[in-house]
């Protein structure tokens, strides 16, 4: 009893005060069974009791309604790319350290310890794609959607390929988020070489003229600049810079290649 306590303690600080509407519906399920599988005995209502607890020894106020919080983030990623990985049937090593990576870049090894921990748990789970998903998109501004249909590219290229099934799995994943498929195809173009891709990335088609090519720049800077993120971290928002550069790379590429100045 006492270890398991001192687990669910840790836990507990690990998210603290930064879970908000992860800890319901059919996602507080799954972290429900991912705890009981690495701490026998434990089920969400214990858990959400010591998080509660550590909220009040730590003096955080409890928010009235339910939003989005950074650790709302960090559990919808490790949920989806649970997805992911299984997509083709067998779980790759090189995806698994990638996801391992990502976490340790993001918050130290330490915290990157418990996020994998609770993922082994929620790996083995069967985990109906769009239940989580319609619970995500409720709480999660699209900004922030865009952002996880990203990384779970950035997941499935780690073994050096995407697949047809992987590719899959993420499209059926972006429509149940709302990510429509202009949207789409410019994430999807940043992780494959290919022919006309910059032009995918801006989302406009080759035949458009410079000035038209310039004000898809301004557009798509706008929606993919970091600062949109909201809710999800400051750790994320440096990450999203990534995508934010692909832009820039795209917009440059075609400028190059059509000697606009």
């Amino acid at each position: 009893m006492k270890f398991k306590n001192i687990e669910m303690g840790k836990f507990a600080k690990w998210l603290g005060a930064g879970v908000g509407f992860t800890m319901g519906g059919p996602i507080g399920a799954i972290i429900g069974y991912a705890l009981g599988s690495i701490i026998d005995g434990v089920s969400i209502q214990d858990f959400t009791r010591e998080q509660q607890e550590y909220e009040k020894q730590t003096q955080h106020q409890k928010r009235a309604r339910v939003s989005t919080k950074p650790g709302d983030f960090e559990i919808s990623l490790l949920i989806l790319a649970s997805v992911v990985i299984k997509s083709d049937g067998k779980v790759d090593q090189r995806e698994l350290d990638y996801v391992r990576l990502h976490f340790v870049n993001l918050y130290g090894k330490e915290r990157a310890n418990h996020a994998f921990k609770l993922f082994s748990g929620i790996i083995k789970k069967e985990i109906s794609t769009r239940q989580v998903c319609l619970q995500i998109r409720q709480y999660m501004p699209h900004s922030s959607r865009l952002q996880l249909i990203h990384f779970l590219f950035g997941i499935a290229k780690s073994d050096g390929l995407v697949t047809s099934s992987e590719e899959q799995v993420i499209r059926k994943i972006a429509g149940y988020l709302y990510v429509n498929p202009n949207d789409y195809t410019s994430i999807k173009a940043m992780f494959f070489n290919e022919i006309n891709g910059a032009y995918k990335i801006l989302e406009i088609s080759t035949k458009v003229s410079d000035e038209e090519v310039k004000k898809a720049y301004r557009r798509m800077a706008k929606k993919y600049h970091p600062d949109r993120l909201q809710g999800i971290g400051d750790e994320h928002k440096e990450i999203a810079k990534e995508k934010f550069q692909n832009i820039q790379k795209a917009y440059e590429d075609i400028k190059k290649e059509r000697g606009m100045s």
